[in-house]
């Protein structure tokens, strides 16, 4: 295999996979941007108007409703499923009876399509016919019964602990994985050195799983930033846009109102958004182990 180290094979063998990710990542990105900056209704040729897509979306009420959404899913995620993830990768590391089944059924939910993970959660939490109020007024406490989804107020934080239920055990997949590169002699060693349990996690597990855990927070930033079939299937944005999230409110611009070059403007500052909040995470993180050595 010594032909491998030669420069002109290792660039024979990048080119198709580089030619796959411009062709159906960078272009389309480009094309939405430039979109953007056109009014076009899918029919017809697209006329360029400037920024007032960008001028109309800082001044549209929903666009400021959907941002909010998207940033209380992501705020509760994120803590969410990078604390308890890397608590229960703990546990399920530990040689306990039932690890394997445990695995198993936090999993499971990771490989169910998400338009399904919608449809159960809406015969969950449905406020009509959704198991929880059904079940408050079996037990005679109808007064606790809420909008759990489709409301003004509860719809995004019941889609951040749908989201969390779907990807809690991907995540901790991940995190039991970079627990097992730990060689043993360490832990062994903080133990001999009189560590207690939760010192060996600050002192030596988290250091040790940096490059695990910056890993996870993308995965989880990206994912929220994602999210569309989950809210489609439990509100469809409703009522009236008021639990639309970033990407559902752009579709719905694009797709059910026909204006691609404003949907594509609100795809674009999602992009954005995203971005930022993964850069600044990584420079946050790249300071702290600077600070660290």
């Amino acid at each position: 295999m010594y032909w491998l180290s030669k420069k002109r094979y290792k660039i024979g063998l990048l080119i198709p996979t580089l030619l796959v990710y411009c062709v159906f990542i960078i272009l389309p990105i480009i094309i939405a941007v430039g979109y953007s900056f056109t009014k076009y209704s899918g029919i017809g040729k697209a006329r360029f108007n400037g920024l007032d897509n960008y001028i109309r979306l800082f001044g549209d009420r929903f666009f400021w409703i959907s941002l909010k959404n998207t940033m209380i899913i992501f705020v509760l995620a994120f803590t969410l499923l990078l604390v308890l993830s890397f608590l229960i990768a703990l546990l399920l590391n530990n040689k306990l009876k039932g690890n394997d089944f445990s695995k198993a059924l936090i999993f499971s939910p990771a490989i169910i399509a998400p338009i399904i993970v919608g449809i159960i959660w809406t015969y969950i939490l449905d406020p009509s016919v959704g198991v929880i109020n059904g079940f408050l007024d079996a037990i005679g406490a109808s007064d606790l019964k809420q909008m759990w989804i489709g409301g003004d107020t509860l719809s995004p934080y019941s889609i951040a602990f749908i989201y969390f239920w779907q990807q809690l055990g991907y995540l901790v997949t991940i995190f039991i994985a970079g627990l097992k590169m730990i060689p043993e002699d360490v832990l062994e060693a903080a133990q001999i050195d009189g560590a207690t349990g939760a010192q060996k996690v600050r002192y030596v597990i988290i250091p040790m799983m940096r490059t695990t855990i910056s890993t996870v927070a993308v995965l989880i930033i990206t994912g929220v930033f994602k999210i569309f079939e989950i809210v489609q299937q439990t509100t469809g944005g409703g009522p009236n846009h008021l639990s639309e999230t970033l990407v559902t409110y752009s579709y719905s611009m694009t797709f059910t109102s026909g204006e691609y070059g404003y949907g594509m403007s609100l795809a674009t500052v999602t992009f954005i958004i995203s971005l930022i909040i993964t850069g600044i995470y990584s420079f946050l993180t790249r300071e702290k182990e600077r600070g660290a050595k």
